[in-house]
């Protein structure tokens, strides 16, 4: 039986979540905002995972074989968003790493801290991150963020594992631990070795997983692929992960999942591994029991 209480409820503008500081300090609150993008909080703390908050993609890929046009309105602008505490990038891939997202919220947030793989410094940099607002993370390594809230990188495996001249790690995934409530954030991933054992390890409650999927088409155009569904049920089951939200689709029309595949998803839900689809504008609150 799982060790958390998810329950949920509609909210009609994100501005209001964001603003809310009466969140009960044994309880996390979070909102998907759309592909691998989900925002945080807990006690008087704001945390942002992977926002993309703009329409950077459709401009840049216009006309090309796949254009990125975005499918979902975009929830809230990175403009209204002024009391964020921490954001985190898994990867530089500008879905996760956007440029007209984060430079917004750096300039608007001049107390926020970004937490970005330590082999992606340069690029973050790049895309408008100042300098002394990055937080290096890598895979195993703890950043202690606030009290009650600590930060674990794992290895992410975007098609493969990529890790540069010394031994920093292009794409991670995150724990984010609150107060002893885990949440395992994987970036974008496929199976590898050592990912289950990583994972029964550290004893995740929750896990926001992508279900986008692979083929040999979309890796020869450069598009490089994440977790099967059926992928995704397995490593939770393995890893004794009891709840399941997934995620990564529904943005662009060549990299997401059927509605019928969503619908199989659903169904499949169980005592034994819970199963949330998500939606925006759906507050999300879960509890230790």
């Amino acid at each position: 039986m799982s060790k958390i209480n998810i329950t949920t409820k509609f909210i009609k503008n994100l501005e209001l979540f964001i603003e809310n500081k009466s969140f009960p300090s044994d309880e996390v609150h979070f909102t998907w905002i759309g592909q691998a993008g989900f925002m945080f909080k807990f006690k008087d703390k704001l945390l942002i995972i992977d926002p993309y908050l703009s329409d950077y993609l459709s401009k840049k890929y216009k006309g090309k074989l796949f254009p990125h046009t975005r499918l979902m309105e975009i929830p809230i602008s990175p403009h209204k968003i002024s009391t964020v505490d921490y954001t985190l990038c898994s990867h530089a891939h500008t879905d996760h790493m956007d440029p007209e997202t984060i430079s917004i919220l750096g300039d608007n947030n001049p107390k926020l801290k970004f937490i970005v793989p330590a082999a992606e410094i340069e690029e973050s940099i790049k895309r408008g991150i100042k300098i002394h607002q990055l937080l290096k993370a890598n895979d195993g390594k703890v950043l202690i963020l606030e009290s009650g809230i600590k930060i674990t990188g794992v290895a992410a495996a975007h098609e493969k594992l990529k890790v540069n001249e010394i031994g920093e790690h292009h794409f991670l995934g995150y724990v984010l631990d609150f107060d002893g409530l885990k949440i395992y954030h994987s970036g974008d991933c496929i199976p590898y070795d050592g990912l289950i054992a990583k994972l029964k390890e550290l004893d995740i409650d929750l896990a926001l997983l992508p279900i986008n999927g692979r083929d040999e088409y979309r890796l020869k155009n450069n598009i490089e692929g994440n977790f099967l569904i059926s992928e995704v049920i397995d490593i939770c089951k393995s890893a004794k992960i009891e709840n399941l939200i997934v995620h990564h689709f529904d943005m662009f029309a060549y990299n997401t999942v059927t509605k019928e595949e969503l619908e199989d998803l659903r169904v499949t839900s169980s005592t034994q591994l819970q199963i949330i689809i998500p939606e925006i504008y759906i507050i999300y609150k879960i509890k230790k029991k």
